[in-house]
């Protein structure tokens, strides 16, 4: 049976969280929400990150700005993206502490993580969430269900990231959950081992991939 963790990036966000918490709750599945820290530091999307915790659902650190990914930051620049962001999560009383880096448009390589984020998320006993499906639907707020399908069937275990952000695109959340139960499909909400190189701050994957590796202060 094909399996599908669902995840939420870049909110929390008043006109679609809602939305799409209430859409996962009819559909009785979990999911993660990876956050920004700027949002969450304000007290309503607060709220919105708490309800979303109390109904079962995950919460990680998604970078405070999300505007650079950490790899082309200098040390101190990546530092606070990942330090400011865990200090908004400071509530958060989750066992497990996850952080996802931002891709730029969903790309896989080293520009995705700073060495001293690497530090941070092993003396924390953190797990780094990547992604092995990105269908885009912040720029295809229409037409990504078949792109989200399409990518799907092309592996066993999918990562499917979303964003409950205001473009329109997750109008058609139902219809793609609908449609995937149809085919017989089970929505986890664990992650697939090849999407998490570091687990509760242990590394078990191949890291450089993801890490920058030269010197840039």
């Amino acid at each position: 049976m094909r399996k599908v963790t669902l995840t939420f990036d870049n909110g929390p966000e008043p006109e679609v969280t809602p939305v799409v918490l209430d859409c996962l709750s009819r559909h009785d599945i979990k999911s993660s929400f990876f956050v920004l820290g700027h949002k969450v530091s304000e007290p309503a999307r607060r709220d919105l990150a708490k309800r979303a915790r109390d109904a079962g659902h995950l919460i990680g650190n998604h970078t405070f700005s999300h505007r650079t990914p950490l790899g082309n930051l200098s040390e101190h620049e990546a530092l606070a993206e990942f330090e400011r962001t865990e200090e908004a999560l400071a509530w958060l009383d989750q066992k497990d502490r996850y952080f996802r880096p931002y891709g730029g448009g969903g790309a896989i390589g080293p520009h995705l993580l700073h060495p001293v984020v690497v530090e941070q998320m092993k003396l924390r006993a953190m797990t780094c969430v990547i992604w092995n499906v990105v269908p885009r639907d912040w720029s295809k707020p229409v037409g990504w269900v078949e792109r989200a399908l399409e990518m799907i069937h092309a592996h066993p275990w999918s990562l499917v990231v979303l964003h409950d952000v205001p473009s329109g695109a997750m109008n058609q959340l139902d219809e793609f959950i609908e449609t995937l139960y149809e085919e017989g499909t089970e929505f986890v909400q664990e992650f697939p081992p090849e999407c998490v190189p570091i687990v509760r701050g242990r590394i078990v994957l191949p890291i450089e991939p993801y890490v920058y590796s030269g010197i840039r202060k």
